[in-house]
């Protein structure tokens, strides 16, 4: 290359790279000064909004001091108003005290004035209180005993005249209430009655079968009360034996096994002996079928099928002519309603009437009365406190718990006591009847006793000299309180203590 035109080259670059730097100068220079200008321009808006809201904040503050002047001067006009009120109700109340003390002087010198009047009566008083003793020469204190004891004779005849009217009252309202209950469910829980017996009758097909059951001195029958515990009584009864038993269930087996010993024609001691094993467990099955229909029919769910195969027992038991098992299903739907009516434990109340009479089936072989001996029993197999108390207590042997009890306890009194439910023999009867009336003439001041309405009822006759109105009450309640602790009974016996004055005289 020519020396000349890369000189010339090198100047054109550098004079380029000097024209290029001047240039690139110049333009920051130019956007520098641009810069410059935009800030102060911001600047200067800063500035501006700077002092508007300077401005604005002023006004504010002279606008929210302006507001709270105001409403100090309203609170002030307002305090000013206030105390304004205070001191007229001040002056009111300094007024009125003013007045009140007048109106205490005036009272006290009222008062004086009526202390002086009384201590005046009360000297005029004591003054005749002397005279009316000298005219009626007797003593205050004697006036005051006789009045004494005019007032207790009024007082006493007023008592028992009203004791007698409350008791009335409280009676029919009862009786009317417990009337329609017992009504109501006796209605619609009313089953039918069974007669009392103690024996069977097995009829025969004609009478040479007496001898066959007889056997050959004797050997069958013998065979067969021994095998059965029972006693076969063979009479001039036509076409039938009589088996006689007090155990129910062993009278049912030997009657059944009787009856198909003659229906069979193979009467002796071996097959004697197979039958009434036979009849022995067909007669355990009805019982448990027997309890677990009752407690179905009953509605009591849940018992133990020890219990349920006691209550089947009394399928054969009857007391006073009432079936047990029916009467324990009855006593268990009464319980239920009175329950359902009077706001108790319908389920307890149930369970407590089915198995109140649970001993009844155990009472022959076990010593003690039924109701504990069923409680007993009852509790061994889990059932309810509640129900076990039920049982213990329907006769009062024990202190009844809760309504539940008195509920069963009442439900087996309605089932024992309507019309058509039991029968009582002759004998006892009237063993019942003089009981009662010794009862009552064993107290003082009773005349003569009577018991009326099949013992339902006993009218007291007594001495009117010896007891007042009042003492013939409490009498009636001493007696009733008596035969509950000392008789067995169904239903209830209503005490009447009858006491009248007779005045006789003649004109001649």
């Amino acid at each position: 290359m020519n020396p000349i035109n890369y000189l010339i080259i090198s100047l054109a670059m550098v004079v380029g790279l000097v024209v290029g730097y001047l240039y690139a100068r110049y333009l920051a220079e130019k956007a520098q000064r641009k810069q410059r200008v935009q800030v102060e321009k911001m600047m200067n808006e800063a500035k501006e909004q700077a002092r508007q809201i300077e401005l604005t904040a002023r006004d504010a503050a002279l606008k929210t001091t302006q507001a709270a002047e105001a409403e100090i001067s309203h609170l002030r006009s307002e305090l000013n108003r206030e105390d304004e009120r205070l001191q007229k109700r001040r002056a009111e109340l300094d007024a009125r005290v003013e007045r009140l003390e007048q109106r205490e002087q005036a009272v006290n010198k009222r008062q004086s004035a009526a202390d002086r009047r009384y201590n005046e009566v009360e000297k005029l008083h004591e003054q005749q209180m002397e005279e009316i003793q000298k005219i009626a020469q007797m003593t205050t204190e004697e006036a005051r005993g006789i009045l004494l004891k005019e007032v207790e004779k009024e007082s006493r005849n007023d008592m028992a005249r009203i004791i007698r009217q409350i008791e009335a009252e409280a009676r029919e309202e009862g009786e009317r209430r417990a009337r329609k209950l017992i009504v109501d469910s006796v209605q619609r829980i009313a089953t039918d009655n069974v007669a009392e017996v103690a024996t069977s009758l097995v009829p025969l097909p004609n009478e040479e079968m007496k001898g066959r059951i007889v056997g050959r001195n004797g050997r069958n029958i013998r065979a067969f009360e021994q095998a059965a515990g029972v006693d076969v009584i063979v009479d001039d009864t036509p076409e039938a034996v009589t088996i006689s038993c007090f155990d129910p269930v062993r009278r049912e087996v030997a009657r059944r096994s009787l009856a198909r010993l003659i229906l069979d024609g193979r009467i002796h001691p071996a097959h004697i002996e197979k039958v009434l094993e036979d009849e022995q467990q067909a007669i355990e099955k009805t019982i448990v079928e027997a309890g677990d229909e009752a407690a179905f029919d009953a509605g009591v769910p849940g018992l133990h099928a020890e219990v349920l195969r006691m209550m089947g027992r009394l399928k054969f038991r009857t007391s006073y002519g009432q079936n047990q098992l029916a009467h324990a299903v009855e006593v268990a739907k009464l319980a239920g309603i009175l329950a359902a009516e009077l706001g108790a434990n319908i389920e307890i109340a149930k369970a407590g009437g089915f198995l109140h009479d649970l001993g009844k089936a155990m009472d022959h072989n076990q010593e003690g009365t039924h109701a504990m001996l069923g409680a007993e029993y009852a509790k061994r197999y889990g059932v309810h406190q509640t129900v076990v108390n039920a049982i213990a207590s329907h006769h009062h042997e024990v202190e009844q718990e809760s309504l539940e009890a008195i509920i069963a306890e009442a439900a087996d009194a309605i089932s024992g006591a309507r019309p058509g439910a039991r029968r009582e023999d002759l004998e006892a009867y009237i063993k019942r009847i003089r009981a009662l009336e010794d009862l009552a003439v064993s107290f003082s001041g009773v005349n003569q006793a009577y018991a009326i309405q099949a013992g339902r009822e006993v009218r007291i006759i007594v001495e009117p000299g010896e007891l007042d109105d009042l003492a013939a009450t409490r009498l009636a309640r001493d007696i009733a309180k008596k035969i509950e602790e000392t008789m067995q009974y169904p239903g209830q016996i209503r005490v009447t203590v009858i006491r009248e004055t007779r005045a006789v005289e003649y004109a001649k």
